[in-house]
């Protein structure tokens, strides 16, 4: 088989694999975020889904998905949850029926009052200075844009 030292099996370490700490890192911060989220009831999921709806209010399923990168077959399961908790509506629009919208209900917006120290709870356990938290996003968002 020869020697594995070889350049060309250099890529295949772990360590020189980008994807790698992006994964372990959200994985991380996701279970970080738990033991607050527990407090109010929500997976991480649902949470980053009530945070558009606490901004936006309203919005049609397809553009929460892309706003969320979710797919339809994620994001279905997680409004139907929210829904049953009474948290949001999910109504056909009277414009045209193939659209679906999502509308915060008034226990969705007075959960945001218990929410609104999740972020700095986050932020506390993340340690990172103002500006490298800026350039990290910077930085995510043009892999995410790269990568779709």
């Amino acid at each position: 088989m020869g020697n594995n030292n070889n350049e060309e099996y250099d890529a295949l370490k772990l360590e020189n694999q980008l994807c790698f700490p992006l994964y372990a890192c959200s994985k991380e911060i996701i279970r970080a975020y738990k033991p607050f989220l527990d407090e109010i009831d929500l997976t991480y999921t649902q949470y980053i889904t009530m945070m558009v709806l606490w901004e936006k209010k309203e919005m049609n399923v397809k553009t929460l998905g892309e706003n969320l990168y979710l797919d339809s077959g994620t994001l279905t399961p997680v409004l139907k949850k929210l829904e049953a908790k009474g948290l949001l509506k999910r109504t056909r629009s009277k414009a045209d029926e193939r659209n679906l919208l999502v509308s915060i209900t008034k226990e969705g917006e007075a959960l945001k009052e218990k929410a609104k120290d999740v972020p700095k709870k986050i932020g506390n356990c993340v340690k990172l200075q103002a500006d490298e938290a800026k350039e990290l996003y910077r930085l995510l968002h043009i892999i995410i844009d790269n990568v779709r």
